[in-house]
């Protein structure tokens, strides 16, 4: 299958590598156009426009930083909606708006495409070895079409219904790993005012029940100090927005989510759009003078699991 991909960004470069990889006949296309020569090297080709890497691909993947950005790429001039044709599939791999992915999806079917929304979730580490998690929002016979691709893109591929169910749900386990993110870096600066020593604090939670995967990842990178996680404080209001306005749209009286965006609106204010998103514990050391480190961590995280093929994930009490 010829695969044309756009967004070459944290999550987006893995990905796509990843595709060379595999020896996927890959098409690229990022508004940096320094990349081009770095891409040319693995073998992959590069489009002068979406449009034109839309009509030499059969499958064209998104992985683009907004809702907006996506639209522009898809719908301006010479944008992807030109060059579909029949059959051909438009995958969004962003996080993002789940009505606007399904209006985008109804132009793609106007023209005979077939739309379906796979963000992926996991980290930046895991896209780069394909053992990340993909959510995948589509007709079934696009999904078994698509499959394969998907299989080598990560490990873990849910069908979780129409599209746009896929945006939804990526929305709420970002909204998830934020929330659990705040409650980590409260725990580890309590235990640290209390003079316990943070090494031993990590493994203590590690080994409980109060462990998550933001602990195992992001809690090293906060006891580093690095606080780089490949992800910043900008995209992290983004998705947690998502998040609240659908339970706003639904009449939900959430109590956590209001406080998590207020909290990190202020973050945001004092460090600036573009600072990583762990150092919103930054908070809370300026507001004590207590500093949350340790020594021995990582100041990035790197997938310790083996690559491993992709495969389906049946939900509990579905059959296969």
């Amino acid at each position: 299958m010829k695969i044309g991909f756009i967004g070459l960004g944290n999550v987006g470069s893995k990905l796509s590598t990843n595709l060379i990889k595999n020896n996927y006949d890959l098409t690229v296309r990022d508004l940096n156009e320094d990349l081009s020569s770095s891409y040319l090297a693995m073998g992959a080709k590069w489009a002068k426009s979406p449009k034109e890497l839309a009509e030499n691909s059969e499958m064209i993947i998104t992985c683009l930083p907004s809702p907006k950005a996506c639209s522009e790429v898809m719908e301006g001039k010479d944008g992807i909606i030109e060059g579909l044709s029949k059959g051909k599939i438009w995958a969004e791999m962003s996080t993002t708006d789940f009505e606007e992915v399904q209006r985008v999806g109804k132009l793609v079917l106007e023209v005979g495409g077939e739309p379906m929304d796979c963000p992926v979730s996991g980290g930046c580490h895991r896209a780069a070895t394909g053992n990340i998690s993909i959510f995948s929002g589509c007709k079934r016979e696009t999904f078994d079409k698509a499959l394969p691709v998907l299989k080598t893109l990560g490990r873990r591929i849910l069908h979780s219904g129409d599209l746009g169910s896929a945006s939804i749900l990526k929305v709420a386990t970002n909204y998830l790993a934020t929330t659990n993110l705040i409650s980590v870096c409260e725990a580890l600066i309590t235990c640290k005012a209390q003079g316990l020593d943070l090494n031993t604090t990590f493994e203590a939670f590690k080994i409980s029940s109060g462990n998550s995967f933001v602990h195992e990842t992001e809690g090293q990178v906060i006891l580093n100090g690095s606080r780089d996680i490949n992800f910043t404080m900008d995209l992290v209001l983004k998705d947690i927005g998502l998040f609240d306005e659908i339970a706003k749209k639904n009449k939900i009286p959430l109590e956590i989510s209001p406080l998590i965006n207020k909290i990190f609106q202020d973050g945001q204010k004092k460090y600036g759009p573009r600072e990583w998103s762990p150092n919103i514990i930054k908070r809370l050391e300026d507001a004590t003078g207590i500093s949350v480190l340790a020594p021995g961590f990582p100041a990035k995280i790197v997938d310790d699991e083996e690559p491993e093929k992709g495969y389906e994930v049946i939900p509990t009490g579905s059959q296969s």
